[in-house]
């Protein structure tokens, strides 16, 4: 199984039970801030102002913000069916949590200097400024707890969040949710308790209740009642 495909598998079952609540976007929708502060549903006008403020805010650098866009890319890349966790806007997803949970702030701007100094010790560079095998040398070592090399333990722990970011980001975005295949909760078609099932509790169904209420060519109807409480249609 692809790592995509192994990631898609872990996560279908959580977004079933419903998507985080800020939804990042396609690259053919409005900007993320636009999008979320100008749905504002079910928020005070003082949250709406908070919302637009954190969404708008640049908490990491340019340089920080590179190192960020290519580690994202580097874990969820584009395939020939989904696009990168960039083109999802995952960096500004980070961008965002980072605003609105002061204690993932140092963490992961600790981890951008970590993997950088990573970068300069054995390349002489920048991680965003290095080639994209040298970059994945370094991922490559701290991508697998428990075997990472000696000393690691510092990145083992950066690129652990910045997994769990991006996975979280991604997968609750329009792309990634596309890519999930998941349609959310759709109508189905119900033709009643089984026969198998009524016969062994001794149970049936009125016929004149079972032609109203099971008749799938009349499930767009709307009921009507008298004034006693019988089902008319």
């Amino acid at each position: 199984m692809k790592r995509r495909d192994t990631i898609k598998t872990l996560l279908v079952g959580t977004l079933a039970g419903g998507a985080a609540g800020t939804t990042l976007q396609s690259c053919e929708a409005e900007p993320m801030a636009e999008q979320v502060v100008s749905l504002g549903i079910g928020r005070t006008p003082f949250e709406r102002e908070r919302d637009k403020k954190l969404l708008n805010a640049q908490f990491f650098t340019d340089s920080e913000f590179d190192v960020l866009a290519r580690l994202c890319d580097i874990i969820l890349p584009a395939t020939d069916t989904a696009g990168s966790a960039t083109d999802a806007e995952v960096p500004a997803f980070i961008n965002f949590m980072c605003n609105d949970v002061e204690s993932i702030q140092t963490p992961l701007r600790g981890g951008i200097a970590w993997i950088n100094n990573e970068a300069l010790t054995r390349f002489g560079k920048g991680f965003a400024d290095i080639s994209d095998a040298q970059q994945l040398e370094i991922v490559d070592d701290i991508a697998y707890p428990g075997k990472e090399p000696e000393g690691m333990t510092a990145g083992v722990n950066f690129f652990n969040r910045m997994r769990d970011m991006t996975m979280t980001g991604y997968y609750t975005s329009k792309i990634g949710i596309k890519d999930l295949g998941y349609v959310g909760n759709i109508p189905n078609v119900w033709d009643g308790v089984p026969q198998d099932v009524l016969d062994k509790h001794g149970m049936s169904y009125d016929p004149e209740w079972l032609a109203k209420c099971v008749d799938q060519s009349k499930r767009n109807d709307i009921a009507e009642w008298d004034d006693e409480g019988n089902l008319l249609t």
